[in-house]
């Protein structure tokens, strides 16, 4: 898996899945289309967290500081953070994908996030995300810490919602589907 490659070592992981009836490819569009504004859960968490509106959709994730580190499409897509998320305003870090692979500044901590999708059985197919966090020292490791034992249940309800969102949104659109096919 590309997440492998960016972020091989790691203190803190957080991993959930899905089994969606569908393709891969329909899977892996949804993924990286989606908008999660219709999850009150999602909208919620993020303006907690100070996110803007804007934020619910990868482009507008890209807008607040993730960049797309590395993607095989219909496979994987990895996001990639780095920042000091334990204080108010997380401190994020502009950087393109090379800075962010060599990042190791000491006081910060290094976050890659991915979307993934295998096929689990014939028309059924796996979707999975995956965070890992590395901090660069011990100081940040211990603050890190503290922060993740705060928010850590709120962070993977949020990644649970949005594989749940992929696929309510996938099966409404199957349902449609069926529904004008039936009507002709």
């Amino acid at each position: 898996m590309l997440i492998d490659q960016v972020l091989p070592e790691y203190d803190e992981r957080e991993y959930h899945q899905i089994e969606i009836r569908a393709n891969r490819r329909q899977v892996y569009q949804t993924a990286r289309s989606i908008d999660f504004s219709d999850s009150i859960i999602i909208r919620t968490l993020f303006r907690l967290r100070g996110l803007p509106p804007t934020s619910t959709n990868l482009d507008g994730l890209l807008q607040v500081g993730f960049l797309l580190v590395q993607e095989i499409p219909h496979e994987e897509f990895v996001l990639g953070l780095v920042g000091k998320f334990w204080t108010l305003r997380a401190q994020i870090l502009e950087l393109d994908a090379v800075q962010y692979s060599e990042f190791n500044q000491r006081g910060y901590a290094k976050l890659a996030w991915n979307f993934a999708i295998q096929e689990s059985a014939p028309g059924v197919v796996r979707l999975s995300t995956e965070t890992r966090i590395v901090c660069t020292d011990d100081h940040s490791k211990l603050r890190f810490k503290v922060y993740w034992f705060l928010i850590g249940r709120f962070s993977g309800l949020t990644r649970r919602e949005m594989l749940r969102s992929v696929k309510r949104k996938i099966e409404a659109k199957e349902r449609l589907s069926n529904r004008s096919k039936s009507v002709l």
